[in-house]
C-alpha cells in the first residue's frame, strides 16, 4: 500500500482509480494529477517508482486541498450557512434536504428513521 495525503490507497488498483480514494480527489483531477507527474493512468500503484510516487505527492501537496484541511472548511462553509440564518443554513440545522429536493415521500437518508404519527380517532357520541 502507497501512502499519500496520509491515506493508504490499494496497490492493485490503477493509478487513476486509487487516487480517488483521497478525499477531495475524484476521477478528472487523478487524471490530470498523473499526467502532471508523467504517470501512465493505467499503471497499476505497485508498478509505481519512489520517484512517481514522490512526485505525485509532492503535486497534491502544492496544489489541492485533501482530507482534514477540506473536511474542516467544508464544516465552515456549512456552520457559517447555519449562522447567518440562511435557507439552506435552516434545512442544515433541521437536517432535513438542502437542495429543493420534495420531502412528503422521499428523503429518509436526511430524516432518519420514521416516527410513526397517531392517527386521529372518531369522537363518539
Amino acid at each position: 500500500m502507497a501512502r499519500i495525503a496520509g491515506v493508504d490507497i490499494p496497490d492493485k488498483k490503477r493509478g487513476e482509480i486509487a487516487l480517488t480514494y483521497i478525499f477531495g480527489i475524484g476521477r478528472s483531477s487523478a487524471a490530470a494529477i498523473l499526467t502532471k507527474a508523467g504517470v501512465d493512468l493505467n499503471k497499476k500503484v505497485s508498478e509505481w517508482t519512489e520517484a512517481e510516487s514522490g512526485e505525485i505527492r509532492s503535486i497534491i501537496a502544492a496544489e489541492y486541498k485533501t482530507e482534514g484541511v477540506l473536511r474542516s472548511e467544508v464544516q465552515l462553509n456549512i456552520k457559517r450557512l447555519m449562522d447567518i440564518g440562511c435557507y439552506r443554513g435552516l434545512r442544515h440545522r433541521k437536517g432535513l434536504p438542502v437542495r429543493g429536493q420534495r420531502t412528503k415521500n422521499n428523503s429518509r437518508t436526511r430524516k432518519g428513521k420514521r416516527k410513526t404519527v397517531a392517527g386521529k380517532k372518531k369522537a363518539t357520541k
